[in-house]
This record gives structure tokens, sequence and C-alpha cells, in this order.
């Protein structure tokens, strides 16, 4: 009995120490219990403050958005008003230069008219004139009885020359005044009038006719001469007025002058002294000047044997594009992608006028009163030379890269990125034809398309190295040449003989087509 009451206590005392471990674990285990709870409720404070947080922040965020939209309303009706005042703008501009011509053309008619009076009154009197020889038949005298019509005197002589149309004219011997002096001074009168109507300010400009006239153009059928005449991508060609020199010019800012000799090119002449790359040349009508338009926001003139730049025109505030001689050697006219086209005196270096023309200007071309400039916007537009105007407006589908006028000022040729080229009849002011052809694309912005110097053709290069060429009448593609050129074909030119055709392209070469 005493071994079973030994035997329970011992058993009672190891439930007793497991009861006591059992609840220092429980004690353990409800301390982590509140650290756990304590964590949870400042987890749950911070949850609480950061969706308040995000709350503030949306309704920011929305504020800030309708803020925007109106902002938004606001920038959309100021470039509303802007653009609605930039129409007026030119709109008021086109009519004052409108008025202002027809105010000019008032003024040039009145003067006009009171000329005419004035010759058709001096016509109706009478001159007699009596020439008395030294020697002739023992003294004979001849009078002879004319009717000439003399040229109204300036107002500041009216008052002294009042007395001597009131009284009769007294002999040539007396008045110093014989017929040969009178015929003489009518005539440079007339001279005068007729030298006046085709300068600027008064002063007589020489016109150089001497560009031999092309007959019948020959097609070129083969590459006749190849060279890499540029350190690089050659952007522009141009034949001098003679058809035997050549000027090309690339982005490696130089120009090279090569003579045609024997159906091969030979170096002529280096010009150095570009600012930037070279973008158009161009020979004066007497071909001993060229000009250039760089990408350094200028054009620049050289005079054929000097290798030094003779004239910078500076002016443009982006690249020139274009830079083309007008009728006379001693003016020019610049396009840029500043959206201006300016007109230039050589002899000054000087900027006789700036045209606005709305649109970035690939091209320029020149008549004899007319500037013509192809556009980014995909149009062609016309400006009287005479009064910073436009004149006419004519679309075509695509940029316009490059423009050509015919030697008689009757047609015009265009290339444009819709890969197409265009013959639009300046006499009607209308497109009479429309080239294109499978495999024919615009290789770049500036690629050039002429006219043969016939008019018979029109030229122009490819993306993938060909010469296309179309009878300008019929409108038919009348050959491609392929063969040297393996890269896009930049521009080309037909001498004014019509015998050699060359081309330049993106990997350096010329080549010249026979």
């Amino acid at each position: 009995m005493a071994y079973q009451v030994v035997e329970k206590s011992a058993t009672l005392g190891a439930l007793q120490s497991e009861l006591e471990e059992r609840r220092s674990r429980l004690a353990a285990l409800e301390a982590r219990v509140a650290q756990l709870q304590e964590a949870r409720a400042q987890q749950t404070r911070q949850v609480e403050a950061q969706r308040s947080r995000n709350a503030a922040q949306r309704l920011a965020y929305e504020a800030l958005r309708a803020h925007l939209g109106l902002q938004e309303a606001a920038l959309r009706r100021l470039e509303e008003e802007a653009r609605d005042l930039l129409e007026r703008l030119v709109q008021r501009k086109a009519r004052a230069a409108a008025e202002r011509n027809l105010r000019n053309e008032r003024r040039e008619r009145a003067k006009q008219a009171r000329v005419s009076q004035e010759l058709r009154k001096a016509a109706k009197r009478t001159v007699s004139i009596s020439e008395s020889p030294d020697t002739l038949g023992g003294g004979i005298k001849e009078e002879a009885e004319v009717t000439l019509t003399l040229p109204a005197e300036p107002e500041f002589l009216a008052s002294e020359a009042g007395e001597k149309w009131k009284r009769p004219f007294r002999s040539a011997s007396a008045t110093s005044l014989t017929l040969s002096h009178c015929v003489d001074v009518v005539k440079g009168l007339l001279d005068f009038k007729k030298r006046r109507g085709h300068s600027v300010g008064g002063v007589s400009e020489q016109r150089y006719q001497s560009i031999p006239v092309c007959v019948a153009a020959r097609l070129p059928t083969r590459a006749q001469d190849m060279l890499d005449a540029h350190l690089s991508e050659v952007n522009a060609v141009c034949f001098g007025p003679n058809s035997s020199l050549l000027a090309t010019g690339g982005t490696d800012r130089l120009i090279h002058l090569w003579n045609i000799v024997g159906g091969h090119l030979e170096a002529n002449q280096t010009l150095e002294g570009a600012g930037g790359s070279i973008t158009s040349v161009d020979f004066d009508p007497s071909g001993s000047q060229v000009l250039a338009a760089t990408y350094n926001q200028a054009a620049q003139l050289w005079k054929v044997g000097e290798s030094v730049s003779k004239e910078t025109l500076s002016g443009h505030t982006d690249k020139v594009t274009a830079a083309k001689f007008k009728l006379t050697r001693h003016q020019a006219v610049t396009g840029s992608r500043d959206r201006t086209v300016k007109e230039w005196d050589l002899g000054r270096a000087y900027c006789s006028r700036t045209i606005n023309v709305l649109s970035y200007c690939n091209d320029v071309v020149c008549g004899d009163h007319v500037i013509i400039s192809g556009h980014n916007d995909q149009k062609i537009r016309f400006w009287d030379s005479r009064a910073p105007r436009c004149t006419q407006v004519i679309p075509v589908q695509g940029r316009v890269t490059s423009l050509s006028l015919s030697h008689d000022h009757l047609h015009l040729l265009s290339c444009s990125r819709d890969n197409t080229l265009k013959v639009i009849d300046l006499r009607v002011s209308n497109i009479r034809q429309v080239f294109s052809a499978d495999g024919f694309k615009c290789g770049s912005d500036w690629t050039k398309a002429v006219f043969s110097p016939d008019r018979s053709y029109a030229l122009a290069g490819s993306w993938d190295g060909a010469l296309y060429i179309w009878d300008v009448d019929t409108g038919k593609l009348e050959s491609s040449l392929r063969g040297p050129h393996c890269t896009a074909v930049n521009a080309v030119a037909w001498c004014y003989s019509g015998s050699h055709v060359v081309s330049v392209d993106q990997a350096r070469k010329v080549v010249l087509w026979h």
C-alpha cells in the first residue's frame, strides 16, 4: 500500500512539472499574440494613413487633369487665333502689295499719258533747219523742213525753255541744233526708255544670248566615263553655257570643275571655302561665275579661275537649298528651309528683296519677271519679281524636290516625292503631262530632274541608280539606263548642245553619258 502511495506521488509530481511547463509555454504564446496584435494594429494605422495620402494625391491628380484640360483648350484657342491673325496678316500684306502695285501702275500710266501728250504736241510743231555747207556749189544753201518727235522737257527746265517755245526757231547755224543732232537726241531717249524697262532702278543690265541653241537632243545610250569625284555624297551638277565645262558639288564642301575632252572628264579646278555641304550649283549666263547653295545658311559666289570664294550671301536662318542666277550675271535668287526666297544684287552682295513663301523651299527657277518656287507642302508658287506677291499656286501630289524651266520659258518640269514628274504649260498654267514608270522612285528630297535643251525629253535619276527618260510630247518612257550607279542618283544635267548627260549619286560617282 505504501508502495502505491509513493508511486502515485511520483506520478503526481511529474504531472505537476508538465503542467508548469505548459503554463510557461502558454504565457509565452500569449505574450507573442499580444505582440503580434500590437504590430497588426500599427500596420492597420499605417494602411489607413497611406489610404488617406492616396486619396489626397488622387484628388490633386484629378485637379491637375482638369487644369491641363483647361490649359490645352486655351492653347488650342490661342493657336487658332494665331493662325487667324497670320492669315489676316498675309491677306493684309497681299492687299497692301496689290494696292501699291495698282498705285504704281496708275502713276506710270499717268506719266506715260503725259509724256505721250507732250510728244504729240511736240510732233505737231514744224522745225525749219537750214544747213550751210562750207563750200558746196559756190555757197548754195540747203533748207530742209522736218517734223521731229521731241521728248517732254523736265520740269526744272520748263521756265528756261518757255521763251524758246514762244519764239520761232532760228536756223541751225544760229541754234547749233543740226538735223543729225536732233535725231541722235531722240534716238538716245528712246534707247534709254527701252533699257530702263528691262533693268532694276533704271540701270541697264547686259543680257547674254550667246548660249548655243540645241536643234535636236540626242538620247544617251551608254556610259562614256565614270569617276569617284568627291570624298562623299554628290548633291549637285550643272553644265556651263559652252557645254564643255561642268561643275559638281557635294557634302565634302567642295566644288569641282571638269572639262569634257574627247568623251572623258578631266579635272579643271577645285573651288574651296564653302561653309557647308553643297546643295546646288549654277553658272551665270556668261559662264564666268559659279553660284552655290550651302547648308551653312548662305550662298557663295566664285569666279571661274579663282579657287577662293568671291562673295558670301548671308541672311537666311536655315539651310539654303537652291541658288540660281537670274537673266543677268549681277542678280541671283536663293531659296531656303527658313520659308523665304531672297533676291540678291551681286554687285553689292546685298539682299534686295525677301519673300515669305509659307513653306520649306526645295528649289527655285527664274523667268523674266517671275520667280517659281517648289515647296515641302506639295505646292508650286509663282511670285512677281517686281513686287513680293504670289500670283499663282499649283498643287502637286507630293513634296516638290526640283524644278526645271525650258529654254523658251514656256514649260516647267517638276519632280516630287510621289515618284512622278509633271510638265506644266506656263501659257495656260495647267499640268500637261505626268510621267511615272515601274521602278522609278525619288531617292531623296533633293532629287533633280531636267528637260533636254530642246524640251523633247524629261530626265531624272531613281533610287536604284537607274536613269529614266520620257518623251515630253507623248508621255511615254523612252528609255532607262542602268549600270554604273549602285545607289540613288541625286542630280542630272543635260548639256546645252544636247550631246552629253551627266549624273551624280550618293556614292561619290560622277558618270558621263553619251
